[in-house]
């Protein structure tokens, strides 16, 4: 009993060490993230301190694009933010610091005569309240529109969330049209309008919540049309709530922001317990937002807020908005969410400028995209550096640290411990995968080798007494000596029939389908292309012009939205789709132009997409996007096979 006390003891140990054992290759992303400005400082306060105004930092749909905005009436309604309060203090927001609010505000009708009518927005969700001044008490809008659509006498228009309009009657003469609203085909109220070139309106008010005369319903008649047969009513205006599912707001719903407060036409939402901000995490807020938190040491704190979008469909991932022709520049800190930005190193390689621009007309070498090498350290931290660099969104990394025209995708850089059984196959992403061939008797060398599509390509036998790392350098595009492969092996644990490898540290490169840009490469309207040692710049070298309305593409899925106004109102935008493929999620960007050597084209069918129209008019606040993954789930798949291991050696043992 006492040697399988002992052997039971080591299970535990194993367990222990295995428990932190994960796989190496990153796993697809499963969602997408719409994300606000960086918060960067020693603390909470000392953030708000520099960063903030008023006793806070706020977040809102100027330089946070997950809060809705409406560029036709310059209307926001939302904000987020962190308030000097008592209990602050390091990485903790005391009681009600973290405060959501939103405005009720007027909007225009779409149907221009009947002016305004009040909305406000719930975590981007649009709703129109019952009350112009109680913003408790809200619906959501069914239908907005100054679209003309015809209804034939008799027959019903599906206005959508089960109601529907019914023409019954139309009187000889045509002056006269009988009107009916019907709910889950049901009769719900009916109107005769006159046509009289006053007010061919109907406006339809019901009893919700307790509250009288709230208007439901608007419906404009435009003409009456007589034929010998049938007789059609043209509507040109209809506006319509969901006034029979309205609801009474509930703290429930929220989250961490769970202390609700009405101020008439406002409502707050803040935390009643304290907020910890662990580094190196993902906190939630409340319904669907969250703060990422870099992994820092403990006198700083870096953090952005995000909302984490995981319902396939496309959605639009856009930049600052610009008004009227100015000089411009955008980055991470203004295109969250698509191009590059490291949040524990707090680096970013991209930019996208106008300059020069006329009316609307940007000359030839006036949009100009650049991006530049920048070292990020290894996660296996005692390896140092390496070269990348951000294209399009995309994080590469460099062949050599002095040329950004040679580039490769990352596969993997991890410091999470795996396992290899000798004799077994690691997969490590892109048809790589690592063999663990043999150990010595000693258990102080390790012979490995890297196949590729099931082929050797190289092999090293390691020592563990050194450095106990593999850094494996190919030739590349005509560069000798690049390292592409990197492995540190922890420790072995030999058995008397398995013996198991653990690494601690990898780091690896698509070497294989390493790309090289050129001066004759295009990407669409970017396509004048110049290297200059580890800057990388695509200019345009046609003039550029921005029509009213129009949707114009840069390149490599880059496009500018202009807006149908007589003043110039344009942002850049990337469309990403998140979709299922096989049983995984996949984000993808949409592009019509290819990266040398990468196909980027995407088809999308059955796709949800985002309106163009809400979008933050944001600031210069600091805005960034991060790569850095979620921590895996540890593998334990090891550790079944070690105890049995162990229950063999207890029996054999006993046996003798």
């Amino acid at each position: 009993m006492k040697r399988f006390a002992a052997l039971t003891l080591a299970v535990l140990m194993l367990l222990t060490v295995f428990a932190s054992a994960a796989s190496a290759v990153p796993a697809a992303k499963d969602s997408i993230e719409i994300r606000g400005p960086v918060y960067n400082s020693s603390s909470i306060n000392d953030i708000i301190s520099t960063q903030g105004d008023a006793g806070a930092i706020t977040m809102d749909a100027s330089n946070f694009a997950a809060f809705y905005y409406d560029p036709t009436d310059n209307m926001t309604t939302e904000s987020l933010s962190i308030k000097n309060v008592a209990g602050n203090s390091g990485n903790v927001i005391g009681e009600h610091g973290l405060v959501y609010q939103t405005t009720i505000q007027p909007i225009a009708f779409k149907y221009a005569a009947w002016g305004n009518y009040n909305v406000l927005r719930l975590f981007e969700d649009k709703f129109v309240p019952l009350k112009s001044s109680d913003a408790s008490k809200l619906t959501k809008l069914v239908v907005d529109s100054k679209d003309k659509f015809p209804i034939k006498i008799g027959e019903s228009k599906d206005l959508g969330q089960n109601y529907s309009l019914l023409a019954k009657q139309v009187n000889i003469d045509g002056k006269k049209v009988w009107l009916e609203l019907d709910k889950d085909g049901q009769h719900v109220a009916d109107q005769i309008i006159t046509l009289d070139g006053v007010d061919q309106t109907w406006t339809y008010k019901a009893s919700v919540l307790g509250l009288d005369d709230v208007p439901v319903l608007k419906v404009h008649i435009n003409q009456v049309f007589q034929g010998t047969s049938d007789t059609i009513v043209q509507i040109d205006g209809l506006w319509l709530i969901d006034y029979a599912n309205a609801m009474t707001i509930n703290i429930d719903e929220f989250g961490k922001l769970n202390s609700l407060s009405i101020n008439g036409a406002s409502l707050l939402i803040s935390n009643k317990d304290s907020f910890v901000m662990p580094r190196d995490s993902k906190q939630a807020i409340g319904h669907g937002l969250y703060f990422r938190i870099a992994d820092t040491p403990s006198n700083m704190i870096r953090f952005y807020a995000f909302k984490q979008v995981t319902d396939p469909g496309t959605y639009q991932i856009r930049g600052q908005v610009v008004s009227n022709p100015q000089d411009f520049l955008w980055s991470a800190s203004n295109f969250a969410g698509f191009f590059y930005y490291d949040l524990n190193e707090d680096i970013t390689t991209e930019s996208l400028r106008v300059s020069g621009i006329s009316g609307r007309v940007i000359p030839v070498n006036g949009l100009k995209y650049s991006t530049t090498i920048k070292n990020v350290p290894y996660k296996y931290t005692n390896w140092g550096a390496y070269p990348v660099v951000g294209l399009f969104g995309e994080k590469y990394v460099a062949l050599s640290p002095t040329d950004a025209s040679k580039l490769t995708k990352l596969v993997v850089d991890s410091k999470d411990k795996f396992t290899v059984k000798l004799g077994e196959n690691k997969d490590l992403g892109q048809n790589y995968s690592l063999q663990a061939k043999q150990v010595n008797i000693e258990g102080t060398k390790v012979w490995l080798e890297l196949d590729k599509d099931g082929q050797h390509v190289a092999d090293q036998i390691v020592q563990l007494a050194g450095d106990g790392s593999w850094t494996y350098k190919a030739s590349v595009l005509g560069l000798v000596d690049v390292p592409v492969l990197k492995i540190h092996i922890n420790q072995v644990f030999q058995g008397t029939s398995d013996t198991i490898v653990q690494m601690d540290g990898l780091w690896f490169v698509d070497y294989a389908n390493a790309m090289k840009i050129s001066n004759n490469d295009e990407f669409g309207n970017l396509n004048a292309v110049s290297i200059n040692g580890p800057t990388l710049n695509i200019q345009n070298k046609d003039i550029f012009t921005l029509a009213k309305g129009s949707t114009k593409e840069i390149g490599q899925g880059m496009s500018f939205k202009v807006f149908d106004s007589d003043r110039l109102v344009y942002y850049p935008f990337v469309e990403q789709t998140l979709g299922i493929i096989g049983n995984k999620t996949t984000v993808t960007t949409t592009t019509n132009a290819t990266v040398p050597g990468v196909n980027a084209s995407v088809n999308q069918t059955n796709v949800t997409t985002v309106s163009a129209e809400n979008v933050p008019v944001a600031n210069e606040t600091t805005a960034a996007n991060a790569t850095k993954e979620e921590k895996k789930t540890p593998g334990f798949g090891v550790v079944l096979g070690i105890t049995g291991l162990l229950a063999v050696v207890y029996f054999v043992r006993r046996n003798r």
